[in-house]
């Protein structure tokens, strides 16, 4: 039972919309009506700007990160459940409660629960993110990319939970870009233009 409560309590974290909270509390513009539709990080910064986008980046991170440690905040073993807690908030995010189930594209709140779970990883992520964007110049392609290389990091750690979830979590990254690999195939999907 307190297992199944520490699960709900992720995933509501999860739910918490912050490109929505953001455009409307202080921008009076729901982001869903513009650019991609998104609730993420990306369409925030196409659509309200830098601020408004590091804002809601690290507000989508950090919903990973307080859900992957909630087990340790109720002193819950083992410490897989911390991976599994950390899930439930990327489904909340992907699909949340208080957004019409409408929500972002996983990556932000992936690596909010790596940063919980193995800081080391979350930060050779962050690495190949930027590189793949100053290279590719695309925020989706660099996502899946560091979502593939963050799996294929797990098949050298012996951490069988952790090959498992972060599986899970590169198949939800790349599957919630289907969109943009068609568009990066037919040279349409937007680049960015400040790195």
């Amino acid at each position: 039972m307190f297992y199944a409560l520490i699960l709900v309590i992720a995933y509501l974290l999860g739910s918490i919309p912050s490109g929505l909270i953001i455009g409307k509390r202080f921008y009076g513009i729901d982001i869903r009506e513009h650019g991609s539709g998104n609730l993420g990080g990306t369409n925030t910064f196409r659509t309200l700007g830098v601020k408004a986008g590091l804002i809601v980046t690290i507000m989508d991170i950090l919903k990973g990160t307080v859900a992957a440690l909630l087990p340790l905040f109720f002193s819950v073993e083992p410490k897989m459940f911390m991976l599994v807690a950390g899930i439930f908030a990327v489904i909340g995010h992907m699909y949340p409660l208080f957004a019409n189930f409408r929500g972002g594209k996983a990556v932000a709140t992936s690596g909010g629960v790596l940063l919980g779970y193995d800081p080391l990883l979350f930060l050779i992520l962050l690495a190949v993110f930027f590189l793949g964007l100053y290279v590719s110049k695309y925020v989706s392609l660099s996502s899946m990319i560091a979502a593939i290389i963050a799996f294929t990091y797990t098949l050298f750690t012996g951490d069988i939970p952790l090959m498992i979830v972060v599986g899970v979590l590169a198949f939800f990254v790349i599957y919630r870009h289907r969109a943009n690999i068609v568009r990066i195939k037919n040279k349409t999907e937007p680049k960015i233009k400040w790195l």
